[in-house]
Parts: C-alpha cells; sequence; structure tokens
C-alpha cells in the first residue's frame, strides 16, 4: 500500500499567487472514477485552478513516500510489444521545430529529461545530436539500457532534483510528458536553465488546463450530483499533478527569466463523443486552441 504526505498549497507553483486567487473545481478519487464516483472508495484531494495564470493543481498535494511507488512499475505493463520499438519517425517533428530556432550544428549535446525507454535519445542521435538523458524509473531505464541498447553513460538513474549537470552543457533539452508529473515544476525547469547553453532551447509537452472535452465531462458529473471533476491523477496512473495553460509559462518566464519562442496546441485523443461528431470537434479544437495537449519551446532572456 502506497504511502503519502499531503501538502496544502498556499501559492500557484507557477505564477506565485496566493490562494485567494484560486477556485475550487472539485474532488479527484485516488483511483479511476468511472462514470459514477459516488459508488467508488478511496482517498480524495481537492482540485483548484489558478485565476491569474490557470494552472490546475491538486490541493493538498499527494507526495508518496517513495517515488517507485508511482514509476516502478514494468513498461510492459504500460504497453504493447510494438512500443518497444524504434523508428526515426520517433520525435521527428519536434526535433525539427527545434533546430529551425538554434542554428543547428552537427554533435550539439541533447538533454532528455525522463528519457524513458530512450525511444527520443535514439531519434536526436540520428538527427545529428550526441544526446543525453536521465530517467526516474528503475524498469524504464533498465529496460532502456538492455532492449533499446542506450549507452550506460548516456543515460543517469534519478530523478531531476537529485541530478546534476555542468552549467551551459546543452543546447537543446526537453521534457516530453514530464513536467505534468514533477512536484516542483518551477524548481526542475529553473535548474533546466542552469544546464542550457546561451541560445539553446527547452521543449515541454504538458496536458492542456484549456481541454474543451473536460469540461463536457465535469458536466456530466455535476449533472449527476457529485462534485467530482476529471482533471488530474495524482493518486494513480498516469500519475498527473498540473495541468497547464500557456499563461501559466508566461508568468513563470518573468520569474525566472525565459520567453515562451513557439507554442502549439494538440487535439490528440477525443473520448467519450460520438465517432461522427469527431470532425465537428477537432475542428473546433484546433481552431480555439482547446486541444488536450501544449506544446512550448522556452528561450533564456
Amino acid at each position: 500500500m502506497r504511502e503519502y504526505t499531503f501538502i496544502d498549497i498556499d501559492t500557484c507553483e507557477m505564477c506565485g499567487s496566493p490562494s485567494n486567487e484560486h477556485k475550487v473545481l472539485g474532488m479527484r478519487l485516488d483511483s479511476s472514477q468511472g462514470k459514477n464516483p459516488k459508488n467508488k472508495t478511496g482517498i480524495s484531494v481537492g482540485v483548484k485552478q489558478c485565476l491569474n495564470c490557470n494552472l490546475i493543481f491538486s490541493s493538498p498535494k499527494p507526495i508518496p513516500s517513495n517515488i517507485q511507488d508511482h514509476y516502478g512499475t514494468p513498461p510492459e505493463d504500460y504497453w504493447k510489444a510494438e512500443y518497444f520499438k524504434w523508428t526515426p519517425k520517433y520525435f521527428k517533428y519536434e526535433i525539427e521545430t527545434a533546430k529551425k530556432r538554434i542554428s543547428f550544428q552537427k554533435g550539439m549535446k541533447a538533454l532528455d529529461i525522463g528519457a524513458g525507454l530512450g525511444k527520443a535519445m535514439l531519434s536526436l542521435e540520428h538527427f545529428g545530436f550526441e544526446a543525453y538523458g536521465l530517467e526516474p524509473s528503475i524498469p524504464f531505464y533498465e529496460r532502456a539500457i538492455k532492449k533499446m541498447n542506450i549507452k550506460p553513460d548516456r543515460l543517469q538513474l534519478g530523478a531531476i532534483e537529485d541530478l546534476d549537470y555542468k552549467k551551459d552543457e546543452f543546447d537543446f533539452i526537453t521534457f516530453g510528458a514530464v513536467v505534468e508529473h514533477l512536484y516542483n515544476p518551477k524548481i526542475c525547469i529553473e535548474e533546466a536553465m542552469n544546464w542550457l547553453k546561451p541560445g539553446g532551447l527547452i521543449h515541454i509537452e504538458v496536458p492542456s488546463s484549456k481541454w474543451l472535452l473536460s469540461k463536457y465531462i465535469n458536466l456530466f458529473f455535476k449533472l449527476r450530483g457529485t462534485n467530482y471533476v476529471t482533471h488530474l491523477s495524482p493518486m494513480h496512473a498516469p500519475f498527473h499533478l498540473y495541468e497547464f495553460d500557456l499563461k501559466s509559462f508566461q508568468e513563470l518566464g518573468k520569474k525566472i527569466g525565459f520567453i515562451v519562442e513557439h507554442y502549439e496546441y494538440s487535439v490528440c485523443e477525443i473520448y467519450f463523443i460520438p465517432k461522427f461528431l469527431h470532425p465537428l470537434f477537432r475542428w473546433y479544437m484546433k481552431k480555439t486552441n482547446k486541444g488536450m495537449q501544449l506544446t512550448v519551446y522556452l528561450r533564456m532572456k
């Protein structure tokens, strides 16, 4: 059984706004809620939104006594066998987007934070970078080396808060589907900025707090007479602690000295909506930036 420490959140992680500028959205169970969470038992935490930068977060924030309680699950439990196959198409678009903005030269150094199986590292190498990575999950770290043939001297085991690299070491740093899992995103992004060379770029992909479908799901729960919401999953897979808005990064940039050089919203998958309506929803979410994922590219001022 997992053990947690619960910490009340008094200030917004990204913009620093006080608790009187935070809105309570509802509650989130420690397991999948299904269609009728009132029939389930478990621990629930509050879900709030910052009215200044639109960050969505849990309060209290549950922190496991051992990070492996969350991320020590073998990757075979997450994905089917084909996920362990790498092709050069993997992460290609993100690499090409970054290369256009850093005056790329072959041999530039890149760091993948939360490297997982190392597939992005393989793509970075394929497209001319010298790739390094860090990974906090022991099973993923082991599979990256044994199954994906990632060089052990290029991949460190540990969390970003516990590891260190030289100042100004990397030209490109990527947090692919990582920042929403971090207990202190501000500290981690600030640390990564220290590792970034002048003129370098940080790539971050996160769940968007503007996702259209979450509003419909929340309305469904409300009509069923509950105060539960679909946002986050702080105590069950995939263990999301935050959802972000573009303004979340713009406000943090004012505090620690970076600009959002480029951003994109992606529709991604469409859930709980009849298939014949998918084209309409996809068009609307793309037009209004209300897709599931936000991607930002950050540059130091």
